[in-house]
C-alpha cells in the first residue's frame, strides 16, 4: 500500500473510530437562542498563546460565572488530538491548523471554523546542525519526522510537491510533534517537519537550522466548534470569541508576560517562548476570504498528492467549514 493511501486510511478510520465512540456532547442542558450548556470544555495548545493567555486568566470562567457554567480544558498536543477531540465530542471548541480542519471536514468531520488564533510561521523542515542536506530535494531517500493530519505534514507534502517529490519518495516517520523533535537530535531521523515551540528550543538549544522556511504554506491557526454546539448554543459561542479576543488583545500589548506565561505553560526557555511569540502574527481574527484562499491552496496541493480525494468539492466543503458570522457579530460591532 502506497503511503498516500496510508495517510488517507489513517484520517478516515481515524475519524471513522471517533465517530463511533462519540457518546453524547461534553455539555448538557436545555437548547436554543439563548441557552446555555452547562459546561463547556475547551482546548488550550502550546501552539496557540492566546489559548494559555485565557486559560491562564480565567476569562472563560468570568464570562459564565453569573449562569454557573462550568468550564474544562484540555491539553490538544496537535490539530490530530484537537481533532479527535472534536470528533468524539471530548471538546466543544479546538485548536487545529485550518489545512488539517479542512481534511477532517473533506473527511465528514462535524465542525466548523469560527475564529482564526493567530496566523503563524509555525512549522518548516528542520534537520541537525551537522547535517549535509540543505535543500528539499536533498530529502529524497531519506527519514523524516512527521505528524500524520496536521499542519507540518501537510507543509511538507506541499514542499516537496514544489520541488518536482512527494511523500513517496521520502520514508515519513509518523511521530507525536515533540517526539518528532527528539527523534532529529538523537540522528534517528535525517529531517523534521517541524512545529513551535518545540521547533524553536531545538533551532536555539541544538543548533538545528530550519533549511527550508515558507511562509505562505502555513495555514492559519482555526478555533474550531462542534457544529451540533453552535447550533444549540449561538449564545456560548460568541462568548467564547469574546473571551479570545480579550486575549487576543492582551498578547499584543503584553509579549513579554506572553511570553512568561508560554515557557512556563510549556515548560520551555523564556528566549523559545520568545521565538516561538515573533513567528505569530495576531491581527486577523476574524475569518475571511484569505483564510478561505489560503486553505483551497493547501487543498488543491493535497488533493494532486492524493490525501484529499479527488472527487471532493474543495471550495463546497469550505464554505461548511468557515462561517465568519460569529466573530463578525462579536468583533466588528
Amino acid at each position: 500500500m502506497s503511503f498516500i493511501k496510508t495517510i488517507t486510511l489513517f484520517i478516515a478510520v481515524s475519524l471513522s473510530i471517533t465517530l463511533l465512540a462519540a457518546c453524547g456532547s461534553s455539555s448538557s442542558g436545555a437548547s436554543g437562542e439563548g441557552s446555555l450548556p452547562e459546561k463547556i470544555t475547551i482546548d488550550y495548545a502550546f501552539y496557540s498563546p492566546t489559548s494559555l493567555v485565557l486559560k491562564e486568566f480565567g476569562w472563560l470562567e468570568e464570562a459564565f460565572e453569573e449562569e454557573g457554567v462550568e468550564i474544562e480544558y484540555v491539553l490538544s498536543q496537535g490539530s490530530n488530538r484537537a481533532l479527535e477531540f472534536l470528533n468524539s465530542n471530548s471538546v466543544d471548541f479546538g485548536s487545529t491548523a485550518g489545512a488539517a480542519a479542512l481534511i477532517a471536514k473533506g473527511n465528514g468531520s462535524p465542525i466548523k471554523n469560527v475564529y482564526i488564533f493567530s496566523q503563524p510561521e509555525w512549522t518548516a523542515l528542520v534537520t541537525g546542525a551537522d547535517s549535509s542536506i540543505q535543500s528539499v530535494e536533498d530529502l529524497e531517500g531519506k527519514r523524516v519526522a512527521a505528524t500524520l493530519g496536521t499542519d507540518p505534514y501537510i507543509f511538507l507534502v506541499r514542499a516537496l510537491a514544489e520541488h518536482g517529490l512527494s511523500v513517496n519518495d521520502v520514508e515519513v516517520v509518523n511521530l507525536q510533534h515533540s517526539d518528532g523533535g527528539n527523534a532529529l537530535s538523537n540522528g534517528q531521523v535525517d529531517a523534521w517537519a517541524g512545529l513551535d515551540p518545540h521547533m524553536a528550543r531545538l533551532e536555539l538549544e541544538t543548533g538545528a537550522e530550519l533549511f527550508y522556511r515558507n511562509p505562505g504554506f502555513n495555514t492559519y491557526g482555526f478555533l474550531n466548534v462542534r457544529e451540533a454546539f453552535a447550533e444549540s448554543y449561538p449564545d456560548a459561542v460568541d462568548r467564547v470569541i469574546e473571551a479570545y479576543e480579550k486575549a487576543r488583545k492582551w498578547v499584543l500589548e503584553n509579549p513579554g508576560e506572553t511570553a512568561e506565561i508560554m515557557a512556563r505553560e510549556a515548560g520551555i526557555d523564556i528566549s523559545v517562548a520568545e521565538l516561538q511569540l515573533e513567528r505569530n502574527n495576531f491581527s486577523t481574527p476574524v475569518p475571511g476570504q484569505e483564510h478561505i484562499d489560503s486553505i483551497i491552496e493547501a487543498g488543491t496541493v493535497l488533493q494532486e498528492a492524493g490525501v484529499i480525494n479527488s472527487s471532493v468539492d474543495l471550495e463546497d466543503v469550505v464554505q461548511q467549514l468557515i462561517d465568519p458570522s460569529f466573530a463578525e457579530r462579536v468583533i466588528n460591532q
